[in-house]
């Protein structure tokens, strides 16, 4: 059958973006579809890319790395609004959006604004944007990679100021002086720290007992104090049984209260509890593919959906929920989709979480090895130990080698601290090729740099060893 074009891609975040240019770049006819009049999807416009610029503009107004060396009062803006903050987010998610169109265009993809709906499984039904026509398409492949967006609850009265999602963050119009965060995923941990280091009393809530699971425990701790130190309230094995507005003397306010019965009274509240998987457009009963509770989609080892030919990838086929796996996910889906050979270590995919302190890590964690049975050592290096941790004024990162007992091998890299996503680079690379922790010792690293740590880590390990 002659199909109109070699690949379909339902949505431009940056999963649908690579799969795209991939498949460009093999060759193929590729048309990719994004039912807003933005590229970029959730990532650019009110996702990854607003919220990581959003944090660098609360650690430049608030002065916030600049604290250990000049004290806790040290302010860079006195009285911080949304609109300074908002001032630089803008710009670069016009920027972001530029590059993208521009990297397509290059490419040589058609684009086209509008909704893709499924008619059967190798044709899609493009309706425009604005409701006034519509189109059928046929593709030999397609990959779905429609992102998702926050998940509500139908019982909490969401007015986008009071009570909110993060995708409301960009229009808040005023900076609270309280805010609850329920939910203590990665979004909204990452908010609860932005908000804390901007002066904000934060309370944050989750029914899990511990923050983030996946990380190795002693990192989480870690953060758990730096929260604690930044007067944020951790109610962690809590469950939200309502959220209200309310109002009193001291004006709108809004309360949250816990099954336990606990009630906490809050200017806003910021609800992060998951997100659902952005396919209920799709019509994908006609093409034979069901979706879970949460409208996620299951796939396989090379992302392939119950039928052979469509695809998943990014953050509608769940964790990690990583912009940069779901960017690895696409061009994994393209290259298998016209049987060209490609070879990626998804156990090797580095971690970025943006809290304050952020957080990276690759690997295996402490839990995982204990559970396996597999003996290990550690090695450790604080920042403060390091010429160029006092430098920027950061005394509180850290970095943790974990490698094997008997070999040497080094299993994973686990830092917090300023600069934590770049620097474990470093230690991903020695991971793929199965290094071990003597590369760290011979290696000689700049000086004053944070890279340094990996060479004190090492050696603590070895100590370690007797």
């Amino acid at each position: 059958m002659a199909y109109d074009y070699d690949i379909v891609v339902i949505g431009s975040g940056p999963a649908g973006q690579r799969a795209a240019i991939q498949s460009a770049k093999l060759g193929r006819k590729t048309l990719l579809l994004e039912k807003k009049h933005v590229l970029g999807g959730i990532c650019i416009n009110t996702g990854t890319i607003p919220s990581k610029t959003l944090r660098e503009a609360v650690l430049h107004l608030s002065g916030y790395r600049e604290r250990g060396i000049y004290g806790s009062s040290y302010t860079v803006k006195q009285h911080i609004t949304m609109q300074d903050l908002h001032f630089r987010t803008d710009h670069v998610i016009r920027h972001e959006i530029d590059v993208t169109r521009h990297q397509l265009q290059r490419n040589k993809i058609e684009v086209r604004t509008g909704n893709g709906k499924f008619i059967d499984e190798h044709t899609i039904c493009v309706e425009d944007a604005d409701g006034h026509g519509q189109r059928s398409v046929t593709a030999a492949n397609i990959v779905i990679a429609t992102g998702t967006h926050a998940t509500r609850d139908k019982k909490i009265p969401f007015d986008g100021q009071r009570i909110f999602i993060s995708d409301d963050i960009l229009t808040l119009e005023k900076l609270p002086r309280s805010i609850t965060v329920i939910g203590a995923g990665v979004i909204g941990i990452e908010y609860a720290t932005m908000f804390a280091a901007l002066g904000v009393r934060v309370t944050l809530v989750d029914k899990r007992d511990t923050l983030l699971p996946f990380i190795d425990r002693e990192i989480t701790d870690s953060l758990a104090y730096h929260m604690h130190q930044n007067r944020v309230t951790l109610r962690l094995g809590e469950e939200v049984s309502s959220v209200e507005p309310t109002n009193d003397d001291k004006g709108e306010r809004v309360k949250v209260v816990l099954a336990s019965g606990k009630q906490i009274v809050t200017e806003k509240a910021l609800y992060s509890i998951g997100r659902t998987g952005a396919t209920e457009s799709l019509n994908l009963e006609a093409a034979g593919i069901a979706t879970d509770d949460r409208g996620r989609l299951k796939v396989n080892a090379h992302y392939q959906t119950n039928k052979s030919h469509i695809y998943a990838v990014g953050d509608v086929i769940g964790f990690p929920s990583l912009a940069s796996t779901s960017m690895e996910q696409g061009r994994l889906a393209a290259c298998h989709a016209f049987g060209t050979a490609c070879e990626s270590v998804p156990s090797l995919f580095p971690y970025g979480i943006y809290t304050i302190p952020e957080i990276s890590t690759v690997g295996r964690t402490e839990e995982e090895l204990t559970q396996d049975g597999i003996p290990y050592e550690i090695g450790k290096a604080n920042y403060r130990e390091i010429a160029r941790g006092q430098i920027i004024g950061d005394n509180t990162g850290l970095l943790k080698l974990i490698f094997n007992l008997e070999t040497r091998e080094l299993l994973g890299v686990h830092i917090i601290g300023e600069g934590a996503s770049e620097l474990i680079h470093i230690g991903q690379a020695v991971l793929a090729h199965k290094g071990t922790i003597d590369y760290f010792v011979n290696t000689v690293f700049n000086y004053p740099t944070l890279a340094e740590c990996y060479k004190t880590a090492a050696f603590d390990g070895i100590n370690r060893l007797g």
